[in-house]
């Protein structure tokens, strides 16, 4: 059966991993994964990534973050826009996680960025997810 919000299912893998102390997670890969993978390791949220496997069979190996004192990095992973909600927002009006402790991941038409990223060069677009 396919999947219907694959995304959705990339912020689901991590947050179980990071809840269960896993040193690790394995996602199916895509592009957009990947992309957002890129953001958050750019972000400090993730040690790393890489792709495993060959055609169908490839794979993301995410690696956690932990800190000094064995807490995760990522609090939490929020997914905004979905299948049947899209949320787009403006350049100028995109607003800050947190109060700026968080990032927002928006696909723009310059590819994925975070919202200061986005704000700064005063692109809009669909606002993926939140990460604190």
């Amino acid at each position: 059966m396919a999947m219907s919000d694959p995304i959705a299912d990339l912020l689901t893998r991590i947050r179980n991993a990071v809840r269960a102390g896993h040193e690790h997670a394995y996602v199916p890969w895509s592009r957009l994964k990947e992309d957002i993978c890129k953001v958050l390791r750019q972000e400090g949220y993730i040690e790393e990534f890489s792709v495993a496997g060959e055609g169908v069979e490839r794979s993301l190996r995410v690696t956690i973050r932990y800190a000094k004192d064995g807490k995760p990095v990522i609090t939490q992973l929020r997914r905004i826009s979905k299948p049947s909600l899209r949320v787009y927002v403006k350049g100028k009006e995109i607003q800050q996680v947190r109060s700026g402790l968080g990032i927002s991941i928006i696909s723009t038409s310059h590819g994925l960025m975070t919202g200061r990223d986005a704000y700064r060069q005063r692109v809009g677009g669909e606002i993926i997810c939140e990460v604190w």
